[in-house]
């Protein structure tokens, strides 16, 4: 009796090797496509939503009011407030294209999160990152936006310095670092759970001694893709009202 377990290297599941675009002038990948994608989708479910607009919603116009109601009611209104109604367009973006950039995880024939690659999360934490300061400092004014940045109120003089120096790094450095590291670290975990279960199903159900037992890690295959489900709708949901709280932050430093 043979059994042996093959985990394919991370690289060999981030492309189509027979793909037209694969390693040519477009550079193209897997997961750049899987982007591509992603940006097509959240444009489609928009389109589709304002194509014939009727006062009663169905399809995918009670997604879109749905989700608009979602991001609107419990992103914006409870981390900017009323002058965060202007953001909303980025904000509902941004849900939508980390959502569905997710979700591909559970695709067949694809099942692959495009956000386990941490190139696009540190380019949308660079993108917030940016943002965030743009508007703190259009708000308040440069001076004043970096003495509410990095000076707490009530702060003894003698640990000024010290707090200075804590407070840019957790929030010129860190913030975008955590935003873009926990999407990513979340998805790849996840895909790699996937990954070793499927592989340990494929290898039982080849071992005919051990068949019976093939069951044991299919439900647990199971099992974890719904529950990938359930996290590639969290982590863009954190993304995004994470993105908010910055933003919110920077517009109200009071707060």
């Amino acid at each position: 009796m043979t059994f042996a377990l093959h985990f394919p290297p991370i690289g060999e599941l981030l492309v189509w090797p027979d793909i037209l675009f694969e390693d040519t002038i477009f550079g193209l990948n897997k997961v750049g496509l899987l982007y591509l994608a992603s940006v097509f989708l959240v444009l489609f479910v928009f389109f589709m939503a304002i194509r014939k607009i009727s006062l009663v919603p169905r399809g995918f116009q009670t997604v879109a009011e749905s989700s608009v109601l979602f991001v609107r009611e419990n992103i914006v209104a409870q981390t900017i407030g009323p002058d965060g109604l202007v953001f909303m367009p980025f904000l509902i973006t941004l849900f939508f294209f980390v959502l569905f950039s997710n979700l591909w995880e559970i695709v067949p024939f694809i099942q692959f999160p495009a956000n386990a690659r941490m190139a696009m999360p540190a380019t949308l934490a660079l993108l917030v990152w940016v943002i965030f300061n743009v508007v703190g400092i259009m708000k308040q004014g440069f001076g004043r936006y970096m003495k509410n940045a990095l000076i707490p109120p009530g702060v003894p003089a003698a640990l000024l310095p010290l707090v200075v120096v804590i407070e840019f790094v957790s929030t010129f450095l860190v913030r975008p670092f955590s935003l873009a590291v926990r999407l990513f670290a979340n998805m790849l975990a996840g895909h790699l759970l996937l990954v070793t279960f499927a592989v340990l199903t494929a290898a039982l159900w080849d071992t005919s001694a051990l068949f019976v037992i093939v069951w044991a890690p299919f439900v647990v295959l199971i099992g974890l893709t719904g529950f990938e489900i359930l996290v590639a709708l969290l982590q863009a949901f954190i993304f995004t009202i994470l993105t908010a709280v910055y933003i919110g932050g920077a517009m109200h430093p009071e707060h």
